[in-house]
């Protein structure tokens, strides 16, 4: 895996964002440099397994990318004849995701088996599971289309079943958000990327990824029917929530 400069040689004017072999090859240090507080999301991820995770029950990692959830909620689990199932739509991010997790066989042994899908989120089948993981994922969804995903998760899952969901956000109030906005840029520039470059992205990523209240997931959480949901982790305007079914 490189260094990400995706952005330093482009021009303004180029297509949206896509996760396409160029970032994939990238894209571990595109996280660490872009997202504050990522590290802490699949840390925590792996100790929900660890508490969550069912006996002879499903697990979903639902936008897996290269399957940095899928790691740490196998290497998490402590329950008996558990299946984890990754999926993303980016076919180079799919194989190599598959590449890690033959990795991962091959350096431990565990009794949780992971099958890696290339698919649309939307439409799997998701049925006893125990946990469900949205890492950055709904975002890049229609707005449209994010009551039925979080509605079909809760359907899917077992009680007690957890989701957790992290997610890029709008806050409540403007001035902070402009505050948040000016901190993660400020984090970006501290991890190297220059002016140019957050400018080119922010730009690629626009009506790709669309950011929502924290409140609009918390109804929509509730709507669908999980009886308890909070945020455990916050840094700028990236967030972290839990729902319990």
């Amino acid at each position: 895996m490189g260094e990400d400069t995706i952005y330093a040689g482009r021009d303004s004017d180029d297509e949206p964002f896509r996760f396409n072999a160029a970032v994939t090859r990238v894209f571990p240090d595109m996280l660490r440099r872009s997202i504050p507080g990522y590290a802490a999301s699949i840390e925590a991820i792996g100790s929900l397994a660890a508490r969550y995770v069912q006996p002879r029950t499903n697990c979903y990692d639902l936008g897996c990318s290269l399957g940095a959830a899928t790691l740490a909620m196998r290497q998490g689990i402590a329950a008996d004849g558990c299946h984890i199932v990754a999926v993303d739509n980016a076919p180079a991010m799919v194989e190599r995701c598959r590449q890690v997790m033959d990795e991962d066989d091959a350096s431990r042994t565990s009794n949780t088996s992971v099958e890696v899908v290339h698919g649309d989120i939307r439409e799997v089948k998701i049925a006893n599971a125990s946990m469900v993981v949205l890492n950055y994922t709904l975002q890049f969804l229609e707005l449209a289309d994010r009551d039925a995903m979080i509605q079909k998760i809760l359907d899917g899952l077992i009680g007690g079943g957890v989701l957790v969901l992290s997610e890029k956000v709008v806050d409540d109030d403007p001035w902070f958000e402009e505050l948040f906005v000016d901190l993660h840029h400020e984090h970006k520039r501290r991890n190297n990327y220059s002016a140019l470059e957050i400018s080119r992205k922010r730009a690629a990523l626009e009506n790709v990824l669309i950011p929502e209240l924290v409140t609009d997931h918390r109804e929509r959480l509730a709507r669908a029917g999980f009886r308890h949901a909070a945020v455990w982790l916050r840094y700028f305007n990236f967030v972290s929530i839990v729902a319990i079914r």
